[in-house]
């Protein structure tokens, strides 16, 4: 394929830059203690690499409806967990947990090859849990909270300038603990952190604190410092076809969740997504995605570990529209198609995601 032809189908797509909030938006900042709560959606492959030099706004909305639970590779009956409380267990029960983030972008490029971007995540999550009940589960025994404030914001640099005509990217970034985060420290004696949500209903907010406190890895933040490295590569397959792949890895770096009984050390994160997107015009591009995430248990005391380890394998069909000069919009379905869970954990069926942004 010809550089004439790669450059023909990028214009025909307007790439307008819209921030990867979804790809970089990985479970350890908005995710419970679960594999499976994070949007793994690759959302530069959705609206097409940055290529234009400038300022671009975004704001994406992801649903991720956590009522089912898994362990390993299949689904398991409320009853399935509080039997293993009835055997004299310590199993958390849980309900659901409905996660939904709103995330700003402001993005600058000041040439081709370089790109940096600011993600500002807002999260409105409900979570109910039954704790470590016995059967029969009941309505009464079910606790609630609503969690909701900034999450833990990024700073992402972009380069692009290795081959000419732009179509391999290097990623390097920052998650910084802005979030909420912390909980009750390990003999409950106390609280750490900054500001953890507790529970509002149910048996659990009854407590005294820190007691009636949200597990930390639900708290809007971790606490933690993150280093971010990705990568892509992509380009045309045909006139009318682009197909991409890449890859992203998030660790933390440095905890303010440290400590004899109070430390707590969010997993490592894997994302790899490939697929190909589809020129039906110059303003309407369906695409289809598999995404891949995978996610380290997390570590230290405050750490639910059993339950927070996995492997989770999507598929991904949506539209890509281009709506004059300027916006951009996107639209995508993310189908869990296969799953390893370590431990029991809730998942969604289901996840959707929708964005829009605009070039200046």
């Amino acid at each position: 394929m010809t550089n004439s032809l790669f450059a023909a189908a990028l214009a025909s797509a307007r790439p307008l830059a819209l921030v990867p909030a979804a790809a970089l938006a990985l479970a350890a900042t908005d995710a419970s203690a679960c594999a499976t709560c994070g949007c793994s959606l690759s959302t530069d492959a959705a609206t097409g690499y940055p290529t234009r030099p400038g300022w671009n706004m975004s704001l994406q909305f992801d649903d991720i409806d956590q009522r089912q639970l898994r362990h390993g590779g299949h689904a398991v009956s409320t009853a399935d967990v509080a039997a293993i409380n009835d055997a004299g267990g310590d199993q958390e029960v849980e309900h659901d947990t409905v996660n939904r983030y709103t995330t700003l972008g402001i993005g600058w490029m000041p040439d081709e090859d370089w790109g940096l971007r600011l993600l500002l995540p807002w999260v409105d999550r409900g979570h109910s849990t039954y704790a470590a009940a016995t059967n029969p589960v009941t309505d009464d025994q079910l606790s609630t909270a609503r969690i909701k404030g900034l999450g833990d914001i990024r700073l992402i640099a972009t380069w692009q300038g290795l081959l000419e005509d732009h179509a391999l990217g290097l990623q390097l970034g920052l998650k910084l603990p802005t979030g909420r985060y912390g909980g009750a420290n390990a003999d409950g004696s106390g609280v750490v952190g900054r500001k953890p949500v507790a529970f509002q209903h149910g048996p659990l907010s009854a407590n005294d604190s820190p007691d009636n406190l949200v597990d930390t890895s639900l708290q809007p933040g971790t606490g933690s410092t993150d280093i971010i490295l990705g990568a892509y590569y992509h380009r045309p397959v045909s006139t009318r076809f682009e197909g991409f792949v890449s890859a992203t890895f998030q660790a933390a770096v440095a905890n303010r969740l440290h400590g004899a009984g109070q430390d707590f050390r969010v997993g490592n994160t894997t994302f790899v997504s490939f697929g190909a997107r589809w020129e039906v015009t110059p303003t309407l591009l369906p695409q289809v995605q598999v995404n891949i995430s995978h996610k380290g248990a997390d570590q230290g005391a405050l750490a639910d570990n059993p339950d927070s380890e996995g492997t989770v394998v999507y598929i991904s069909p949506g539209l890509t529209g281009t709506m004059g000069e300027h916006w951009q919009a996107f639209g995508f379905v993310q189908l869990p198609v296969a799953s390893h869970l370590v431990g029991y954990q809730l998942a969604p069926r289901w996840t959707a995601s929708a964005g829009l942004s605009y070039a200046f």
